[in-house]
């Protein structure tokens, strides 16, 4: 199967913008010259003003992809050495991303079965971190470009993404998971009928008189 990515400019919104948009996607990864990945089905975006961003006070040597170019993957390490993927938004100058928080497994399904042995296939990519382990995703691929066709790290178009996303409603946006600071800013968007979100007990809808705060 030949894989389109989506285009630079689709990273050119802020990340409260691209953050629904890239639900039902590809994030793919190559893996021993073998394509790895699946649909996304859960997002979050963290903006320029947001103080959960990790840009929010300055420009760092760790951050310092997230100021660069849009349309770059923003790899960082947590706690005990897991790693999380974001895809960079906004022009050069402006950090923000959107964190791929899961996706459900398509492509390379016994790959990601060995680089994270699990009982049950959900528990491979139900999860930031879980899936950058069930996809070799880590500080290597930091910095790469998510739009070229040669990267090994891309998000591809999804030629049926429609069909998908009908199939894995409702799409709901509601409040990120994990957080201290802004943690009632509503910047997180799941595809509730699929099995891979990562945590299914906080989700409802946000009021539709509460806005998210713009970037």
């Amino acid at each position: 199967m030949i894989f389109e990515p989506l285009p630079r400019e689709f990273y050119e919104p802020d990340a409260a913008v691209v953050s629904p948009r890239l639900l039902g996607h590809f994030l793919l990864h190559r893996v021993d010259d073998e394509w790895v990945g699946g649909e996304i089905v859960e997002t979050e975006a963290y903006l320029t003003d947001d103080p959960a961003c990790h840009a929010y006070v300055r420009e760092t040597p760790r951050n310092r992809v997230m100021w660069g170019d849009f349309g770059h993957a923003y790899v960082f390490r947590i706690y005990g050495g897991y790693f999380c993927v974001n895809a960079v938004c906004q022009p050069k100058g402006v950090a923000e991303a959107v964190l791929i928080r899961a996706v459900e497994p398509r492509f390379g399904v016994d790959v990601m079965e060995r680089l994270r042995p699990v009982a049950k296939t959900h528990g491979l990519t139900n999860g930031p971190s879980k899936l950058c382990i069930s996809m070799g995703i880590g500080s290597v691929q930091n910095g790469l470009d998510l739009t070229l066709p040669d990267s090994p790290l891309i998000i591809a178009n999804n030629p049926n993404r429609d069909s998908f996303l009908a199939k894995r409603a409702p799409e709901i946006q509601t409040t990120r998971i994990g957080l201290t600071k802004a943690a009632d800013w509503p910047l997180r968007w799941i595809l509730a009928g699929s099995p891979f979100i990562s945590r299914r007990g906080v989700a409802a809808p946000w009021p539709e008189s509460k806005q998210a705060p713009n970037g």
